[in-house]
């Protein structure tokens, strides 16, 4: 009986030992398994309509999924500040970060650190230079400029002269929208490019100056404008050459074709002073950043290159609902 009951002691340890592990595997385990995941998003900037836009995507993707967001960016397009966030970020610990890179090179060491922490990258609107991301979410931005290009050439009857007025050095969207209008404009011989190596500045007073000064520079002695085209790669270079042209008496006399929306460039729209936008989707941009991201933290293979697509919005088509969801979408239903 004393060797029988020797025997079950040890037994009934090791079964009690057994129980113990496997209670805190358990409680671990629902613990992992319970845990929201945090996605951050670092925009280039907070102000503008296009990333509350990207905000709104990415809010909208988070409750569908059941994530948390943590939205965090620089003001206004500071490279410096930016790269500051994604530090900061990056210390917070979150479980993958979606970013939209101002400078593709300045940003490349801050992304490549977060993946040597653990924290998976995805880019969205602007690409990086670098292959450690887990995927590109974003317009095809040399399709965009592209498209800029036929149909400015188009609105002046595939000849004339016409200005391209640059966004942002070392922007790659807006760089490849850039090239993308410069190689369309090789189709027509007839039309002349009286200048392409003007661009915005860090300010909007210098940003407006700079398009002040490249109207002045063409027009005549009689005051006409000697130009009769012009293709802004982004919103701001849309908007400072706007102003310009208001303020010369020359909007809806020069054809005008622009990037991106916001409430002043869809009302100058509709009003004929600019002949079109060439529109993103900013909102499925910030959604399939966040959904991606989280598909690839659970396992799943995404794809490299995602488009988000772009159309071309026109005095003519702007009232079209299809057309007019991009222009002007309803964010706070998104965000509510």
């Amino acid at each position: 009986m004393k060797e029988r009951a020797s025997r079950i002691v040890p037994y009934m340890a090791f079964v009690a030992v057994l129980l113990i592990i496997a209670a805190f595997a358990t409680k671990a385990f629902t613990h992992t398994d319970s845990k929201r995941l945090l996605i951050a998003v670092v925009p280039m900037a907070t102000t503008d309509e296009y990333w509350k836009s990207i905000h709104a995507g990415a809010v909208k993707a988070a409750k569908e999924i059941g994530v948390d967001i943590l939205w965090k960016g620089p003001l206004t397009y500071d490279r410096n500040a930016q790269l500051d966030v994604v530090e900061n970020v990056i210390l917070r610990k979150p479980d993958g970060i979606v970013l939209a890179p101002i400078d593709r090179n300045a940003a490349r060491p801050g992304v490549e650190n977060s993946v040597r922490s653990g924290i998976p990258v995805i880019i969205v609107d602007s690409n990086l230079n670098s292959n450690q991301q887990v995927s590109y979410v974003a317009t095809d931005n040399y399709k965009g400029g592209h498209l800029a290009g036929e149909h400015l050439a188009h609105l002046l009857h595939d000849q004339g002269n016409v200005l391209l007025f640059r966004g942002m050095a070392g922007n790659a969207s807006v760089e490849n929208r850039e090239n993308g209008f410069l190689d369309a404009l090789k189709k027509f011989p007839q039309i002349r490019l009286l200048s392409a190596n003007q661009r915005i500045g860090t300010s909007y007073e210098e940003s407006y100056k700079s398009a002040e000064n490249l109207i002045n520079r063409f027009k005549s002695a009689n005051g006409k404008p000697g130009i009769d085209g012009v293709f802004c790669p982004n919103e701001t270079s849309t908007f400072v050459m706007l102003r310009a042209l208001q303020d010369s008496g020359l909007a809806g006399k020069v054809r005008f074709v622009g990037f991106d929306t916001s409430r002043k460039l869809n009302d100058a729209l509709y009003k004929g002073q600019i002949d079109c936008l060439v529109v993103q989707n900013p909102v499925l941009m910030g959604y399939l950043g966040v959904q991606k991201l989280v598909d690839h933290i659970k396992g799943k293979v995404i794809p490299r290159q995602i488009d988000t697509g772009v159309t071309l919005a026109t005095t003519e088509n702007a009232q079209d609902p299809t057309v007019h969801e991009l222009l002007e979408p309803d964010l706070k239903r998104l965000l509510q």
